[in-house]
């Protein structure tokens, strides 16, 4: 796990910095239980994110190993990385022998691990390198379970339940399917079963029908059905009764602000979209025709634990337990999970379990941490103890004897081994962790750790105190306090790794080998980071674009997305669906509340009209045609959310992601907006012909919107606005390309008179220390604990401004290169390359490559990346980064780490399936 490190100037040539850097380098310790103090009272203040210093993602400092969510991880215990994808759930064996974990993003759909000698013992799916095929790697939120003497495993998957034995050793076999029908449009998603006591009957959480059935174990045929709350999730049998936790919370009443999920409306709130209601159904299996009945918890109940007379919740999204005595069926107890004084949500407690001397143990997801509370009756108020650190997002947590084990979702990061050149966000881990629970002082040690590892200091959100007389500077210390940028423009781009883009730059820590769209690709890009700084230690955080337009929009990927990533069928693009929001909103309802005003240009947008003849080429032509004539497009679109805080400030005529559309296109649509109505405070714009797959090639299409965004810069600096703006350029995610520091490492750009001009700036930043920028800037409070937790980038900014405008450059690589129909208005002509960088990226496929680059260009045509209903992410990822390679090298350099160029089928990694894809 060690990456290659070239010689770096010292941090105090490179930015003035007079600390020395953090964190000497260690090896990685499979046991991180260092005894600390833990300073009294509740405000245990640490350092925030400047603790990262220069340190990079996957660097192993003394605090931990350096993951992309501006945290160290450094669990207590002893770790097992699993290499195969990220564990959805787990379960462990009735014997205690054997855990299993179901996957996803690594091309299997299950592991079994074996307790006893801490390996990974057999891995099943649909791949090759799987020890026991299956057809598919889909998989529920929850679950597997075993029956009750440990002998069959079920595994929900989208249509029904993958059912297997289990044999002695605790390996599979016999793998069958016991198939759900769909209801109309909602396929079954199954979640967890839970096995009758006899082993003779399955009950089974119907996650996208709204349902739980009665299935015969013997059979698979369903006996029973019960109609139940929105999106059950986690099953518990306790004294007969059936509970089911409903993420989406009851039905909807008549009369009701709904937003859709999964084709069903959801009770939310009118302006942010989220759910407003979670519930408990209860079920008496002993008597079939009766109704469910509902208990009212916390909002997005997610897993369910039962002991004694208790049942445990966790509400992932009011950051709680309810306790439920199931002798009354009535919520007895609510327990706080936010420790932080600073920040009330964003933990997302996510699993529950308790030990025989009475510890209550819940794993804070989002927070890298398990909380410990000493628990004796339902009603009896628990009292808290402390947290202990664990790997990257934590989901599951057990018991097995005196050991404790967590299962964490994305363990050490994407830190996968592989054979390439590089790593990208594909090379997903995840870890099982086991530890012995410490007694109560060293549990309260260790929270100390896990405040330092999440940044979490007293005082990290600081409010005006109505100071009069106060100067304004670029980033306000206190939220409230006037800032001298009045326009903030964030610019999302799409799924570029640093390297991609800036490889080529020798004065950064680029890669030239992996450098697909250099100087020649991208002359307006490279000239920004020439004339207002270069950036060359900073994370997008998300794996793909579901994950992070929510990074950029909310400062976090919701619980429900993070488990919803083996079964991307319920929803990928969660602006179409209620449980994918968080309560606290988005930063644009945010600035809203401020008083601040908002516009958005297509980010998080869902829909689309576009008429029938807006091919990419007249589109093209009619962008020409525009900026030429200054009139207004022959082909009018509408895009749209259907979240109303945000479709009320969007502007309809700006195309959603669509690679049929060019983004110079999107340009002209919002360089007359801007014309006429001028800048709002916050501008957010979603511009993806960076994202590759459409008509031209990948080449042309990077050097289309990097003319975009070029342009975009060249109008704004040389307007009356440029004295107080900012302008934010970041990319969704990074996950088309490799890096080699990290696939999470990505190009950003910030372009402002107090923007540090001509500097290489090597400290580590994120995509949640960006968002954090620009709510101190425009005063707008932080969404949860990350953003709270995150240091503004407050050393990318000066007070000394310097106006110097920026004059976009032509592009150099031809705009419709690739195209199998030219424009009517001709092919494009692009301005001379520089002969000193990289060449153009040659568009003549050679001969004896050509029948393989038609069969590519057949797998491209069945992809979702055009039209209307376009979806960003649609093909799978292996392939894509593939395809995108041989285009951007003439079809002549095998991959990185491979020795042939691959047909689609035959790609490495082509059994992980396309994020919108089961």
């Amino acid at each position: 796990m060690q990456v290659a490190r070239r010689r770096r100037r010292p941090e105090t040539e490179r930015f003035g910095l007079l600390s020395p850097r953090l964190g000497r380098r260690l090896p990685l310790a499979a046991a991180g239980a260092t005894a600390l103090v833990l300073v009294a009272g509740t405000g245990v203040g640490f350092a925030q994110t400047y603790q990262f210093g220069t340190d990079r993602v996957g660097e192993v400092t003394g605090k931990g190993l350096v993951v992309s969510d501006d945290q160290y991880v450094k669990p207590i215990g002893e770790r097992l990385v699993i290499n195969n994808g990220k564990i959805m759930s787990s379960t462990v064996s009735p014997d205690g022998t054997h855990a299993a974990a179901s996957l996803a993003d690594g091309g299997m759909a299950l592991a079994i691990l074996d307790l006893k000698t801490w390996k990974v013992r057999q891995l099943v799916g649909k791949n090759a390198a799987a020890d026991l095929q299956i057809s598919g790697n889909d998989v529920g939120q929850e679950g597997p379970t075993y029956s009750p003497d440990g002998s069959r495993l079920w595994l929900g998957q989208a249509d029904g339940y993958r059912t297997f034995t289990v044999n002695p050793d605790g390996t599979l076999a016999n793998p069958a399917f016991v198939p759900i029908p769909a209801d109309g449009p909602r396929r079954a998603l199954a979640s967890t079963a839970v096995f009758s006591p006899d082993g003779s009957t399955v009950y089974a959480a119907v996650n996208g029908q709204n349902r739980v059935v009665a299935i015969d174990a013997a059979t698979g045929s369903i006996k029973q059905s019960w109609a139940v709350g929105i999106a059950p999730r986690d099953l518990a049998l306790v004294g007969g009764k059936l509970y089911a936790s409903n993420e989406g919370g009851r039905p909807a009443k008549p009369g009701e602000t709904t937003i859709n999920s999964y084709n069903t409306p959801v009770p939310a709130n009118p302006a942010t979209g989220a759910t407003t209601t979670g519930t408990v159904s209860v079920i008496d299996p002993a008597k079939p025709d009766a109704a469910a009945k509902s208990i009212d918890v916390g909002l997005h109940p997610t897993a369910l634990y039962a002991k004694g007379r208790a049942l445990f919740v966790a509400n992932t999204a009011t950051n709680d337990v309810s306790v439920i005595d199931t002798a009354r069926d009535r919520v007895v107890q609510t327990i706080a999970t936010q420790p932080w004084p600073e920040s009330s949500v964003g933990y997302q407690p996510d699993a529950v379990t308790l030990t025989d001397d009475g510890h209550l143990l819940v794993t804070l997801g989002r927070a890298n941490a398990v909380a410990v509370y000493r628990y004796t009756t339902p009603q009896e108020p628990v009292s808290y103890v402390g947290l202990l650190p664990t790997d990257y997002f934590p989901a599951e947590i057990a018991t097995v004897g005196h050991d404790v084990i967590v299962s964490n979702t994305r363990g050490i990061d994407a830190r996968r081994p592989t054979t390439s050149g590089g790593h990208g966000t594909h090379d997903t881990t995840s870890s099982l962790q086991r530890f012995t629970l410490p007694n109560d002082h060293a549990i309260k040690a260790q929270t100390r750790t896990v405040f330092d590892q999440n940044g979490w200091t007293a005082g990290s959100v600081k409010q005006a105190q109505g100071r009069r007389n106060v100067k304004p500077v670029p980033v306000p210390a206190r939220l409230g306090d006037p800032s001298t940028i009045k326009h903030v423009f964030l610019i999302v781009k799409e799924n570029r790794t640093y390297d991609q883009m800036f490889g080529d730059v020798a004065r950064g820590n680029g890669d030239p080998a992996l450098a697909q769209f250099g100087e020649n690709v991208t002359p307006n890009q490279h000239a920004l980071a020439a004339q207002f700084g270069l950036y060359d230690n900073t994370y997008d955080i998300g794996t793909n674009s579901a994950e992070g337009h929510n990074w950029l929009m909310q400062a976090d990927d919701p619980e429900y997305t993070e488990s919803s990533a083996g079964e991307y069928i319920r929803s990928y693009d969660t602006e179409d669906d209620a449980l994918g929001h968080q309560r606290t909103g988005f930063i644009w309802t945010g600035a809203q509340a401020k008083g601040k005003s908002v516009r958005d240009f297509g980010e998080f947008h869902q829909f689309l009209t576009k008429p029938a003849d807006a091919s990419w080429q007249n589109l093209y032509c009619d962008s020409l045609h525009m900026a030429g004539t200054g009139q207004n497009t022959a082909y009018p679109m509408v895009s749209s959310s259907p979240i109303p805080s945000l479709n009320n400030v969007s502007v309809h005529a700006f195309p959603k992601f669509d690679t049929d559309v060019p983004d110079i296109y999107r340009y002209e649509i919002w360089k007359r907006d801007f014309a006429k109505h001028g800048p709002a405070n916050l501008n957010m714009f979603w511009l993806s012909s960076d994202h590759t797959g459409g008509p031209p090639n990948a080449a042309a299409q990077v050097a289309d919107n990097d003319l975009a965004v070029g342009k975009m810069v060249d109008t704004i600096t040389h307007s009356r606005y440029w004295k107080d703006s900012a302008i934010f350029v970041v990319e969704d995610d990074s996950q088309a390309g490799l890096d080699h520091v990290d696939g999470h490492r990505a190009p950003i750009q910030i372009i402002s008179p107090y923007a540090r001009h001509g500097v290489v700036d090597s400290r580590y930043y994120s995509q949640i220390t960006m968002i954090r920028t620009i709510e101190q800037i425009l005063g707008i409070h932080p969404m949860n604990q990350k953003d709270s937790a995150a240091s503004p980038m407050t050393g990318a900014f000066t007070q000394r401004p310097n106006f110097k405008q920026f004059t976009a450059l032509p592009n150099r690589t031809s705009l419709t290169a690739g195209l199998k129909t030219l424009p009517p208005c001709g092919a494009d002509n692009p301005a001379p390359p520089n002969p000193n960088a990289a060449a153009v990226p040659s568009a003549t496929v050679p001969a004896d490559k050509q029948q393989l680059a038609a069969t590519w260009e057949a797998w491209k045509s069945h992809q979702r990346l055009t039209g209307p209903d376009a979806r960003a992410d649609a093909a799978n990822p292996a392939q894509m980064n593939h395809f995108t390679w041989y285009q951007t090298h003439g079809w002549t350099t095998p991959y990185p780490g491979e020795s042939k160029i691959f047909a689609p089928n035959d790609v490495p990694g082509a059994a992980i399936p396309a994020a919108e894809s089961d």
